[in-house]
């Protein structure tokens, strides 16, 4: 995976935020899902690939402060240190590969993640990530976790991505977390397509 980076720097560093297929003004589904899960205000959030996402808008806007975005790209997260001014300072940014990432054990209450899961085409960086996932959040804890849907694209940003259905997805996760939620959604890309993502809400047990 960590030969994907710079990839993901030449991405951010040539494009506009708004020019990538997977852009949302809003995070609404990511934040709703956030939101029934129950957690308070005060509660441990990381968003794994949320480099230049508007996720972490949301989540302040909404009064969420115990966030971390998390992001393979620095240049992607420079975006949004740049969008966010001086809120930027209320986040915790690190830039790092999550299949390779020593995050601290037990912390985070909420584990989120939109379209970096389905680039894990290979079964061993699919395993390191579930495996900080079991390892990263607390007893109890939920993720929310977004990928192409079975009739959503076979390839994104030039690389090959694997496409899932909520039973799949839980699958890879493994009977410890509870699927809870699961969703659809017709994502209407910059460029007047259309590609279809599933959620999955789990809670660890």
């Amino acid at each position: 995976m960590m030969g994907n980076k710079v990839h993901w720097e030449h991405i951010y560093n040539t494009k506009d935020a708004r020019e990538v297929s997977w852009f949302q003004e809003h995070a609404a589904q990511s934040i709703q899902l956030i939101k029934n899960s129950g957690v308070n205000l005060n509660c441990q959030i990381i968003d794994v690939g949320g480099g230049a996402s508007t996720l972490v808008d949301d989540l302040l806007d909404n009064g969420f402060s115990g966030i971390t975005v998390l992001d393979i790209s620095g240049a992607a997260m420079r975006r949004s240190q740049e969008r966010l001014g001086q809120r930027a300072s209320q986040v915790t940014w690190l830039e790092a590969d999550i299949t390779q990432a020593e995050l601290e054990a037990n912390f985070y209450d909420v584990w989120h993640d939109r379209a970096v899961f389905h680039f894990l085409t290979n079964e061993m960086d699919r395993v390191a990530y579930v495996r900080a996932v079991h390892r990263c959040v607390k007893s109890g804890g939920h993720i929310v976790v977004a990928s192409f849907g079975i009739g959503g694209p076979e390839k994104c940003s030039g690389l090959n991505v694997m496409r899932y259905s909520a039973e799949s997805m839980h699958r890879e996760f493994g009977d410890e977390f509870e699927l809870v939620d699961t969703t659809t959604e017709l994502h209407h890309t910059p460029f007047g397509t259309d590609q279809q993502f599933i959620y999955c809400y789990c809670r660890k047990t």
